[in-house]
């Protein structure tokens, strides 16, 4: 695969996770981390087991910059709940930035088929109205600790802003949608910088390719970053004309026959 061709299917992949982001209100790991693995395949620029770390680390990297025009809208809009992100900030920044040496311990087959399984979760969330207990309440420090905790190492491992994990399971605990919303928002961008961290640490001085800080590839990491950026704001205004459900789970298909090939490509690795 020739330099031109790389680059400009890294566009799409920021185009098509912006757009989908602002669109859907998901984070654009769920698009950026298969996405990339394929490519990277493709293109031969890695082994198996890398091609998936630098995927990961590099999908981190841009999710960092993408979220933090949406967490400045939503502080601004005065939706977040910040007792949620006080008691839950710090464990899912320790969480997300052990993601990297974590991650760097697995196997291939359990790399990518954490991630392989996790789209199909997220699938599941897409494709059913799912409702929490109304008895449910925010949990205490310790519950908090462990979630925060765990959360952050799920997102980081995954590639994700945290998005995916934090809104339903505030939601789990009867936040209202649009300030588990709001509240994931604003804790993606340390979640997201701690666990690009993470891999930048855990892979430096083992750069596996020109290019590269630790696990994060540079010319990816530019090229979906400002498309993702400019497409953003577009998906936005669509979502403000169209019904959002259908979107959801027709997304919610595609993520299905994504984590399909994610597992497969888990087994014949």
């Amino acid at each position: 695969m020739n330099h031109f061709l790389f680059f400009g299917s890294c566009v799409g992949i920021g185009a098509v996770s912006g757009f989908l982001g602002g669109l859907l209100g998901i984070g654009g790991g769920v698009v950026i981390v298969p996405a990339l693995i394929v490519l990277f395949d493709l293109a031969g620029l890695f082994d198996t087991h890398a091609s998936t770390a630098v995927a990961v680390a590099t999908s981190l990297a841009c999710i960092v910059f993408t979220s933090l025009s949406a967490a400045l809208t939503q502080i601004r809009a005065d939706m977040v709940d910040w007792p949620v992100v006080r008691r839950w900030a710090a464990f899912l920044i320790l969480g997300s930035f052990l993601s990297g040496s974590f991650a760097a311990l697995l196997p291939t087959l359990a790399f990518r088929g954490f991630i392989g399984a996790f789209l199909l979760f997220v699938a599941f969330v897409m494709l059913t109205s799912w409702k929490p207990s109304a008895h449910r309440h925010q949990p205490g420090p310790g519950l908090s600790a462990l979630l925060g905790t765990g959360g952050g190492l799920v997102s980081g491992i995954a590639g994700i802003g945290g998005g995916n994990v934090i809104v339903p399971t505030l939601i789990y605990f009867n936040t209202p949608v649009h300030r588990a919303t709001a509240t994931s928002s604003t804790l993606g961008v340390p979640i997201a910088l701690a666990g690009a961290l993470g891999y930048i640490v855990s892979g430096f001085g083992t750069e596996p390719a020109p290019w590269m800080l630790g696990w994060v590839y540079l010319p990816a990491f530019v090229a979906i970053m400002s498309a993702s950026m400019l497409m953003a704001p577009l998906g936005v205004k669509v979502a403000h004309r169209v019904a959002p459900l259908p979107l959801r789970r027709t997304f919610g298909v595609l993520l299905v026959f994504v984590s399909i090939r994610m597992l497969y490509s888990a087994v014949t690795a």
